[in-house]
């Protein structure tokens, strides 16, 4: 059977690693969230781990070509044989290059890159209107879509609720502006090599879900054909 693999795009906030989940559960595909594997390897002591955390322990950017070969490591192993799929990387024309080419190197390639679009205002309202428990993290309320019994108090545990910092409106401005400027190039980089697939993130996780599920599958059966 033929790999299948995947890029997962747009901003932050359009539920990219909840629908990344789901795929996992669906095909078998091993979900690469780079900010999850760049803490792995740091924490498990690598060698790529021990490089990333001398930049981060001076407060600069982890370069390219570490994070790349964290992602090829991972790509290499049996749990990808199926495909992979990658969340938060690439950001820029330049990674997405750079991916390419190592990816390239390995005799694999991508299938498709995957876009949920929300616009900025529903994302704000979003983000904007999470609480989360001081007591225990793991206890996330919206003051909208999931409000907490006692406005400002945890169900679980009685406990304080409070915005965090990056949840603020000026905040996740910043965050989208970002995006845009740097990310969101990719958007017509894709489309132009005829891999980007769109999906409308303002409908429900379920639906989104749905429709992105059957793309997939129909990507797979075209690969195994």
């Amino acid at each position: 059977m033929s790999d299948l693999n995947l890029v997962m795009l747009g901003p932050p906030g359009a539920g990219k690693g909840t629908q990344a989940e789901r795929l996992h559960e669906d095909f078998g595909l091993l979900h690469i969230a780079t900010g999850d594997i760049l803490r792995a390897e740091v924490a498990n002591g690598t060698e790529l781990g021990a490089e990333a955390k001398r930049y981060m322990d001076d407060g600069e950017l982890v370069p390219d070509g570490v994070i790349i070969g964290m992602i090829t490591r991972r790509v290499r192993g049996e749990e990808a044989l199926d495909g992979f799929l990658l969340d938060g990387f690439p950001r820029t024309e330049e990674q997405a290059n750079a991916l390419g080419d190592a990816l390239g190197a390995l005799e694999r390639r991508l299938n498709a890159a995957l876009l949920i679009e929300v616009p900025d205002d529903e994302l704000v309202r979003r983000l904007a209107g999470r609480r989360v428990c001081v007591k225990n993290p793991a206890h996330i309320y919206h003051v909208e879509f999931d409000p907490p019994k006692h406005e400002g108090v945890c169900d679980q545990d009685g406990a304080r609720l409070v915005q965090r910092e990056d949840d603020r409106e000026g905040t996740i401005r910043k965050r989208l502006a970002v995006y845009h400027s740097q990310t969101e190039p990719l958007v017509s980089y894709y489309d132009e090599a005829g891999l980007l697939r769109r999906f409308d993130g303002r409908r429900s996780p379920d639906e989104v879900h749905d429709h992105i599920r059957a793309t997939v599958a129909t990507l797979k059966l075209e690969e195994e054909l």
